[in-house]
C-alpha cells in the first residue's frame, strides 16, 4: 500500500479526526455531493422518459415518417391518392424503417343527441402497427379489419365523453366531400374500442376505423391510400431517414417527419435538455464548492500533522495527495448514497405512478422515468472528475504551510 493511501486511510479511521469541528462540514459536504447526483439523475431520468413517451405516442398516431403527395400537405383529409404498391416497393430495402402501413384521413361530424363535434375518421388497414397503440386503448379491443368491409371503429375518452358515446353503441358520421354542394357522405358506425392516449389535441379530433370506408367515399382503388406512414427502428434517425427519402423521392410526392408536422410539441420537449444542463452545472458547482470548504477546513485543521509530515521528509505532493485521496473518498460515498436513493425513487416511480401530471400541460399522467444505466455511470464519472478538478487548487494551500511555525510548541 502506497504511503499517501495509507496516511488517507488513517486519517478517515481516527477517532479524534471525526470528532473535530471539520467533522459536521465533512457531512454537509457529502450530503450536498449525495443531494445533488439526486437532483441531476432524477432530471435526466425524468427528462429523457418524458421525451420518449411524447416521441413514442405522437409516433403511434402518425408514424415516424409520413409519405403524401404534395398536394395533401395543407390538409390530413387526403383528396389525391399516393399508390401504396409502387412506393411500398422502394421503401421496404431500407433497413432502418421495420413497419409500413397505409393510412387515410377524412374530416368529418358526429352528431349525437344534443351534442356534435367536428372528427377525423383515420382510415386504417391490417398492417396498422397495434403493437404502439394498443397500450392506450382502456375499453373494448382492438379492430379487426379483414377482406371486408368493417363497421367498428376505436374512438377516444374524450369524444366518448362529450357525445356519450359508450363501448358497442351506435352512431352516425358524416363526411363532407369536396364540393360544398354534393350530399355528405353518411356511415353508421359501432364502437369497438375506447382509447386514451394523453393527448388532448389527438384524443378530441381522431377515431380509427375501416381505411376501406375512406377508399369508397374517394372513389380510390384498393391500392390507393392518402399517406404511407414509416415506423423507424430507431428514432434519433428520423432527421437522417426523412432527408434521404425526400431526396429520393419525386417533386409530387411529400415526405415529412412528426418532428416538421409538430414543431410546437418537440421544441418544447427540447427545452427539457437546457434545463437539465443547468441543473447539472448547479448541481456540481454547488457539491464542489462544499467539497472545497471540507478539504480547506482539513487542511487548517491538520496544520500540526502537516507540519510534521514534512519534517519527517514528505514532499507537497505527497501531502496534497493524502487529502486528495480523502476528497474523492468522500464525493464517493456522497455519490453511492445518491445513486441508491435516485434509483430507488425511480424504481418506485416507474412501478406505482405515486406523481401525477396533468396531461393538458405535459401529455402524460404520469412523470415517466427512463433508466439508462450507462448514461448514470457517465454522469457519476463526470461528477466525480469535475469535483476532483475543483479540489486541485485549494490544495496547493499544502505547500504554503511552514514546518517550522506549524510544529512549534506555544
Amino acid at each position: 500500500m502506497k504511503f499517501e493511501t495509507y496516511m488517507a486511510s488513517r486519517f478517515r479511521k481516527s477517532s479524534s479526526y471525526k470528532n473535530t469541528v471539520s467533522s459536521p462540514i465533512i457531512k454537509i459536504s457529502v450530503l450536498s455531493i449525495s443531494i445533488g447526483i439526486i437532483m441531476m439523475i432524477i432530471s435526466i431520468s425524468s427528462s429523457v422518459g418524458l421525451q420518449k413517451t411524447i416521441k413514442s405516442k405522437v409516433s403511434s398516431f402518425f408514424g415516424d415518417i409520413s409519405i403524401s403527395n404534395f398536394q395533401n400537405i395543407s390538409s390530413e383529409s387526403s383528396i389525391e391518392p399516393i399508390d401504396f404498391s409502387i412506393n411500398h416497393k422502394d421503401l421496404i430495402d431500407n433497413n432502418k424503417i421495420y413497419h409500413i402501413q397505409k393510412v387515410a384521413y377524412k374530416s368529418g361530424l358526429i352528431i349525437n343527441n344534443d351534442s356534435f363535434e367536428g372528427v377525423v375518421l383515420k382510415g386504417i388497414s391490417t398492417d396498422f402497427n397495434w403493437e404502439h397503440f394498443s397500450k392506450y386503448i382502456t375499453k373494448g379491443s382492438i379492430l379487426n379489419i379483414s377482406d371486408s368491409i368493417s363497421n367498428e371503429v376505436i374512438i377516444s375518452e374524450n369524444l366518448s365523453n362529450k357525445l356519450d358515446i359508450n363501448l358497442h353503441e351506435k352512431f352516425k358520421a358524416t363526411f363532407f366531400k369536396q364540393n360544398s354542394l354534393s350530399t355528405p357522405n353518411q356511415r353508421i358506425f359501432k364502437v369497438a374500442g375506447i382509447y386514451e392516449s394523453g393527448l388532448i389535441e389527438f384524443d378530441e379530433i381522431y377515431f380509427f376505423g375501416d381505411i376501406k370506408h375512406i377508399q369508397k367515399m374517394n372513389r380510390w382503388k384498393n391500392n390507393q391510400v392518402g399517406n404511407i406512414e414509416l415506423f423507424l427502428q430507431d428514432q434519433s434517425d428520423i432527421k437522417k431517414v426523412s432527408t434521404l427519402l425526400y431526396e429520393e423521392t419525386s417533386s409530387q410526392i411529400s415526405v415529412i417527419s412528426i418532428l416538421e408536422k409538430f414543431p410546437e410539441i418537440f421544441n418544447w420537449i427540447a427545452l427539457f435538455d437546457i434545463n437539465v444542463l443547468l441543473i447539472i452545472i448547479i448541481m456540481i458547482l454547488v457539491g464542489g464548492i462544499n467539497m472545497i470548504t471540507a478539504l480547506l477546513v482539513t487542511v487548517l485543521e491538520k496544520t500540526q500533522i502537516v507540519g510534521i509530515l514534512k519534517t519527517l521528509g514528505s514532499s507537497n505532493k505527497s501531502i496534497k495527495t493524502i487529502f486528495l485521496i480523502n476528497g474523492v473518498y468522500l464525493i464517493s460515498i456522497g455519490l453511492v448514497i445518491g445513486n441508491f436513493i435516485a434509483i430507488g425513487l425511480i424504481q418506485l416511480q416507474n412501478y406505482t405512478g405515486l406523481i401525477k401530471l396533468d396531461p393538458n400541460t405535459y401529455y402524460v399522467t404520469e412523470l415517466p422515468f427512463d433508466f439508462d444505466l450507462i448514461s448514470i455511470i457517465i454522469l457519476n464519472i463526470s461528477v466525480l472528475f469535475f469535483c476532483f478538478l475543483m479540489l486541485i487548487v485549494p490544495s496547493f494551500i499544502i505547500s504554503k504551510i511552514s514546518p517550522s511555525e506549524s510544529i512549534k510548541i506555544k
